[in-house]
């Protein structure tokens, strides 16, 4: 038998680890250096082998990133937390094998070290595009293995894409709140080109538009839709990190 005071300290320590947010092996966070111009060089996250590299990024999206959220219209707080003339570099490391959504509670636990990020979370009824299944079935195979994804405004390249990843990079290039609604699960591959709103005739030859594009490339739909969506309110952050 366990004596009672071995045992209360066992219980300690398990529930200890259970509260224990999960976190990077080493990490840095730094404020990028100023843009040039008008031009900057974004990475919104990637995730190779367990390593985290965010680029040239405001503090809404690295939200994004660590939420799993889609566009600006999820997340309030201060003007600054959009502002392109104050951006941030993470690069971080865990283990090859942590999942991506792991990655993302890591993210939240380093924000709030760092930059001392204090926020809740709330649900706002909000206009927004639902990505769902059209009436054929989707015309998108699943990846066979890993791969890359590379994406543009109007283009959409991906070897081993998320229905969540696609829309979000849909959200940030049309500036649309795009919800997957499509209830997939895993990764695909995925080939999108289409005409973005607003862009500067090439030619007379014009492409089609996002919806056109989603539907008759993907099997997909993107539909209008209103309901509540999930909003992270920023109580406050700092814009200079604490040495790392």
């Amino acid at each position: 038998m366990i004596p009672s005071f071995v045992a209360t300290l066992l219980l300690f320590t398990v529930g200890l680890a259970a509260q224990t947010p999960p976190a990077f092996d080493v990490a840095t966070v730094k404020r990028s250096a100023p843009p040039n111009a008008d031009h900057i060089d974004m990475n919104l996250g990637t995730v190779r082998n367990g390593k985290l590299t965010v680029t040239n990024v405001t503090l809404s999206d690295c939200l994004k990133f660590a939420y799993g959220l889609v566009s600006n219209d999820q997340i309030a707080g201060p003007d600054w937390i959009t502002s392109k003339a104050i951006l941030f570099d993470v690069v971080a490391q865990a283990p090859p094998d942590t999942p991506r959504e792991k990655v993302q509670l890591m993210l939240q636990t380093l924000l709030a070290e760092r930059l001392r990020l204090a926020a809740h979370h709330e649900q706002r009824e909000s206009r927004f595009l639902a990505l769902v299944v059209g009436k054929n079935g989707p015309k998108f195979r699943e990846a066979p293995g890993v791969g890359g994804n590379r994406a543009m405004r109007g283009h959409i390249t991906g070897s081993h894409m998320t229905l969540p990843a696609l829309a979000m990079l849909l959200s940030r290039f049309e500036r649309q709140t795009i919800v997957d609604m499509t209830g997939l699960q895993g990764s695909f591959e995925v080939n999108l080109e289409w005409t973005p709103q607003n862009a500067p005739p090439v030619d007379s030859d014009t492409g089609p538009s996002i919806f056109t594009a989603v539907q008759e490339q993907l099997g997909l739909k993107l539909e209008s839709r209103k309901g509540p969506l999930d909003v992270r309110v920023v109580d406050h952050a700092d814009q200079i990190p604490a040495a790392n």
